[in-house]
């Protein structure tokens, strides 16, 4: 209510409604598309700190090298990396450290049987804030064999020659 009474005078204010709902992109895992067949996705929350919000929403997040899994029925992301907040000095964490993820037992249950039977991991392909929470996009993914990897590479190069050719 009080940041909707001091923005109702500037010319950005479009309704509490357009600021509720906006998504804001913290970061994204590109490779992932790259080294994986992606079948699905799926929103997760994520439970965070308070100086680890603050420095997700000035960008320092990055998803390299990130995974997350299922114990005990919980679903987990791991080294996922956050920067520490350089003014929460009295307040330190461990920048990779586990944090959990929350879904609903039925999407968890889903999931363990995907994981488990099929030969799938779960990656992190985006981080965002989706109406001021911390939201994770999931992907049910394969991993990519090297001769796979050539062959996505050559058929993203003949559709850019194509396209070239149409435009002369």
């Amino acid at each position: 209510m009080g940041l909707e009474r001091t923005l109702q005078g500037t010319r950005q204010y479009k309704g509490r409604r357009a600021f509720m709902s906006s998504v804001n992109l913290v970061c994204q895992n590109r490779k992932a598309a790259h080294d994986y067949f992606i079948d699905e996705a799926l929103e997760a929350g994520i439970i965070l700190l308070g100086p680890e919000v603050k420095s997700l929403r000035e960008g320092r997040g990055s998803l390299v090298d990130s995974y997350a899994r299922v114990k005990k029925g919980e679903v987990f992301l791991y080294s996922m990396h956050i920067s520490p907040y350089p003014y929460a000095h009295h307040f330190y964490l461990d920048p990779k450290r586990v944090r959990k993820l929350l879904l609903n037992k039925r999407e968890i249950k889903r999931l363990i049987g995907k994981t488990e039977g099929k030969g799938y991991t779960l990656i992190p392909t985006k981080v965002y804030f989706k109406r001021g929470k911390a939201k994770v996009e999931l992907a049910l993914a394969k991993g990519k064999r090297k001769y796979d990897k050539r062959r996505a590479l050559k058929e993203k190069e003949l559709k850019k020659e194509i396209e070239q050719a149409k435009k002369w």
